[in-house]
């Protein structure tokens, strides 16, 4: 489907969902939204649900301003994935053995490495900028320098919630890994410090809900947002290559015959300039985006911050991550560079029904129902993660067509959860 347009106070709300699916409160965020003076554009994704001030799965446009709401509280989250020579020949008839190893490598939950993990030993991992990047914790607000400690022995660790670790097979029986996490504590703890310090401004005292609160361009308090902003969406890109990196190593430890080897070629067919559909071959290597984040971008001549919450950039060419439940497929995409959606697609399946909702509705035994074929948690700990909990990921695809080309669909055999 294109956008549905739906009047807004300031700005039109482009919509890649069918606006009567909508739960009324993420509509009513969605209007209040469109109310905000710094405001220039505003489109939903079809994922969209209900979140804290701003809907998860919009992407807000704003001049001069930026809202920490809009972001959401793990700053940086998104996803990592890469194809490996593997096949689903190569793979035991038992998996819960690579489960336990990939959990015994990356802590889960609240847990953390007992000593910060050295990157220089893992294969592949981006050291270049590493010190700075701590040296700059120095620059972080006072608020949260406590927690210097736990951030270092939480770097490479998955946290709860949605986050997962999927060993994933495509259509052709090539075998994927894919993750999603965030900044962890870290950037929970900046993101609520600073909407807070939001809500204390004069400008904000008027908005329809205090949770939008914005920070103003050329101002201190936007100063040290920005600093801090883009210090945790630093530490959540660290955080999963680590991770990444720990999952590599359990899997070269685990399949030596095979000599495994990661960042192969994904074929897929694509339509030439004549209307053809040709092969084309890619190796995109390890792909990785933020979901939950902001960025410097400029549109029809002016300069905005964008800000993706349960979005993600889909750039003309740019690859992606849009991942499913703990039961179903994932695709991995292409952006289409749609301008409308100021160059932006879903980030997920997106919630149908709250965690609360979820655990009143379902058992352990529907979740093992749900999850049948898959190595993973099925106990009532992670029933709000039930694939029934979530939008059913082929229709959130189906809704975005204009915004990204599907080159690859996986499927998880094995899922570690927090």
């Amino acid at each position: 489907m294109s956008y549905v347009e739906v009047p807004g106070a300031k700005v039109p709300i482009r919509m890649w969902a069918d606006p009567s699916t909508v739960e009324g409160g993420a509509m009513q965020q969605l209007q209040n939204v469109a109310t905000l003076p710094w405001i220039k554009g505003l489109a939903v994704m079809p994922d969209v649900h209900y979140g804290k001030g701003a809907t998860v799965g919009s992407v807000i446009a704003m001049h001069g301003a930026v809202c920490p709401a809009a972001v959401g509280v793990d700053i940086g989250c998104g996803m990592s994935a890469v194809k490996t020579s593997l096949t689903a020949n190569d793979l035991p008839g038992d998996l819960s053995r690579l489960r336990s190893k990939i959990e015994q490598a990356i802590p889960v939950g609240r847990g953390m490495h007992d000593d910060p993990v050295d990157p220089g030993r893992l294969h592949g991992f981006p050291t270049a900028g590493w010190g700075d990047f701590w040296s700059r914790f120095d620059g972080v607000a006072d608020a949260v320098k406590f927690r210097q400690e736990r951030a270092t022995k939480q770097m490479g660790s998955l946290g709860s919630g949605n986050h997962f670790i999927e060993f994933c097979l495509d259509e052709s029986g090539s075998v994927w890994l894919m993750l999603h996490s965030g900044s962890r504590n870290i950037g929970k703890e900046l993101a609520e410090y600073h909407i807070g310090e939001a809500q204390k401004l004069p400008h904000n005292q008027g908005l329809i809900d205090r949770d939008l609160a914005v920070f103003i361009a050329d101002t201190p308090q936007m100063a040290a947002y920005r600093n801090d902003l883009f210090w945790a969406q630093e530490y959540a890109k660290y955080n999963r290559a680590i991770m990444m990196g720990l999952f590599q190593d359990v899997v070269r430890k685990e399949f030596k015959k095979a000599k495994v080897t990661f960042e192969q070629v994904i074929s897929c067919q694509q339509e030439d300039a004549e209307g053809q559909m040709r092969t084309v071959e890619y190796r995109p290597g390890v792909i990785s985006c933020h979901h939950n984040y902001v960025s410097e971008e400029r549109y029809e001549g002016m300069d905005l911050l964008v800000t993706r919450k349960g979005a993600i950039s889909a750039g003309s060419g740019e690859w992606g991550i849009i991942p499913g439940s703990m039961g179903t497929e994932s695709y991995i995409v292409r952006g289409l560079g749609n301008p409308k959606s100021f160059n932006s697609a879903s980030h997920g399946a997106g919630r149908r029904m709250s965690r609360n909702a979820a655990k009143r509705k379902f058992s352990a035994k529907d979740l093992e129902d749900q999850t049948r074929g898959v190595e993973c948690r099925k106990d009532s700990g992670v029933v709000d993660e039930i694939p029934a909990a979530y939008k059913p990921i082929s229709q959130v695809i189906d809704q975005q067509k204009d915004l990204v080309q599907v080159v690859a669909k996986i499927k998880q055999v094995i899922c570690v959860k927090g």
